[in-house]
C-alpha cells in the first residue's frame, strides 16, 4: 500500500503560509488607512481654500447668510476711536523718617572728673555756649609753667628757645580748652548723660544738642526717576502725627555718587528739608509723600485694542483715510495699563480716527501679516510692554 501524502505533509509549511497571509492582510489595511487619511486631508484643504476664496470675494463665510455678514460688517464699521492727547506730570513716591537738621554729639576731648554741667535737657543754647567742664588743674599748671619759662627766655635773649616755648604754649592752651565743651550751633539740649563729679575718658559722649528749626530726611530715588529730579523741587509729605495735613519740603541735595540696593536697583540718597516744621513734628517721625516734576508732558494715547501686533515684531493701527478706507500705519507703543497705550512714534496726530479690533480674526488670518490684537499679555513684545 502506498503512503497517504496528506498525513506525511510538513506542518511547518502550513504555519508559514498562515503567517504570510496575516502579513499581507495587515499591509492591505495600512494602505487603506493611509489612503483614507490623505483623502480627508485633501478634502479639508479643499474646503479651506474654497472658504478662503469665498470669504475674499463675498466678505463672509460660505455658510453665513448675506444679511448676517452685512450686520457683522456694519457692527465692525461702527467700532472707531480717535487719537487723544493727555497732559501729565511725573510723580515720584517717597517715604522715610525725618531727623534734626543738625545734631551735635557733645564729647569731652580730655580725661578727668567733671567739674561743671551748665545745661539740662530741653534748654535752648546758642552757638559757643559753655556746656560742661572737666578738671583742668593739670592743664592750667602746665600752661602757667610754660609762660614762666617764656619770661625767662625773653630775659636771656635766646630766640630759638623762645620759639620752642611759644609752640609748647599753643599746645598747652589747646589742652586747657579741651577740658571744656561748647555748643556748635543754636539749638536745644536733647539729652544729658553727665553729672558733676563723674569721671569721663576723652571721647565719651556727655550730651546731645539738636537744631529743630528745620527737619531733614534722606529718601531713595531710583536711577530712572532721578532723571526728573532737581534741587529746589517741592515734595509734599504726610505724617500720621498730623492727620489730614500736607507738609512741604524742598529737595536740597542730590549726591554725585549712587549705590546699589540688595535688589540690584541703582539709587541716589536725596536730601529734602522742611524749612519751618510744625511743633507736632519731632525727629524720628515717619512720612509718605511725593515729588512732582514741574514740567508738564504730553502724550498721544489709544485704546490698546486698536493696536495690532505684527509677526515681524512691529505694531500697526488702521487709520481711517480721507476716503473712509482704513490705512495701515506702523507705530511704536508703550502699554500704560487700564487698556490704554501711548503712541511713541508713527504717522498719527490728535483727532485721527482709528478702527478698533482686527477684521481678520478668522482662522484664515494665519497667512496674513498682523495676526493678533495687541492686548496686554498677548502678541510679540507684550511682555516688554507690560513691564514698562
Amino acid at each position: 500500500m502506498s503512503p497517504n501524502t496528506n498525513s506525511t505533509a510538513n506542518p511547518n509549511n502550513n504555519t508559514e503560509d498562515r503567517v504570510r497571509a496575516n502579513l499581507k492582510k495587515k499591509l492591505r489595511k495600512k494602505r487603506i488607512k493611509r489612503l483614507i487619511t490623505w483623502a480627508v486631508v485633501v478634502v479639508i484643504l479643499g474646503i479651506a481654500v474654497f472658504s478662503y476664496q469665498f470669504y475674499k470675494t463675498n466678505g463672509r463665510m460660505p455658510f453665513t447668510s448675506a444679511d448676517k455678514a452685512a450686520a457683522e460688517q456694519a457692527a465692525t464699521a461702527t467700532q472707531e476711536t480717535t487719537v487723544r492727547e493727555i497732559e501729565f506730570s511725573q510723580t515720584i513716591d517717597i517715604s522715610g523718617n525725618v531727623e534734626a537738621f543738625e545734631t551735635q554729639k557733645v564729647v569731652f576731648r580730655s580725661t578727668g572728673a567733671v567739674t561743671g554741667v551748665f545745661v539740662e535737657e530741653g534748654v535752648q543754647v546758642k552757638k559757643g555756649d559753655l556746656l560742661a567742664t572737666i578738671d583742668d588743674t593739670s592743664q592750667s599748671y602746665t600752661l602757667a609753667n610754660i609762660e614762666s619759662q617764656i619770661e625767662e627766655a625773653k630775659l636771656q635773649g635766646s630766640v630759638r628757645q623762645l620759639e620752642l616755648l611759644e609752640m609748647q604754649k599753643t599746645m598747652a592752651v589747646n589742652n586747657l580748652d579741651y577740658t571744656k565743651a561748647y555748643a556748635n550751633f543754636d539749638g536745644v539740649v536733647a539729652s544729658v548723660s553727665v553729672d558733676e563729679g563723674d569721671y569721663f575718658e576723652a571721647g565719651d559722649a556727655a550730651m546731645v544738642i539738636i537744631d529743630r528749626s528745620k527737619l531733614k530726611a534722606t529718601v531713595e530715588i531710583d536711577e530712572i526717576d532721578i532723571q526728573s529730579v532737581q534741587t529746589g523741587m517741592t515734595a509734599q509729605l504726610t505724617f500720621d502725627s498730623i492727620p489730614g495735613a500736607t507738609i512741604d519740603a524742598t529737595v536740597t541735595y542730590i549726591p554725585m555718587l549712587g549705590r546699589t540696593t540688595s535688589q540690584g536697583i541703582g539709587v541716589l540718597d536725596v536730601e529734602i528739608v522742611i524749612e519751618d516744621p510744625p511743633t507736632a513734628l519731632a525727629p524720628g517721625f515717619t512720612f509718605a509723600g511725593t515729588i512732582s516734576a514741574d514740567e508738564v508732558k504730553k502724550m498721544l494715547v489709544l485704546p490698546t485694542s486698536a493696536i495690532v501686533s505684527n509677526r515681524r515684531g512691529s505694531d500697526t493701527v488702521r487709520k481711517k483715510g480721507a476716503d473712509g478706507n482704513p490705512v495701515a500705519v506702523e507705530v511704536t507703543t508703550n502699554y500704560l495699563g487700564e487698556g490704554m497705550s501711548e503712541i511713541l512714534s508713527g504717522d498719527l496726530k490728535v483727532g485721527d480716527v482709528v478702527l478698533m479690533g482686527e477684521p481678520s480674526d478668522s482662522m484664515f488670518n494665519m497667512g496674513i501679516p498682523g495676526a493678533t490684537t495687541n492686548e496686554p499679555g498677548s502678541g510679540p513684545g507684550a511682555g516688554l510692554r507690560n513691564a514698562l
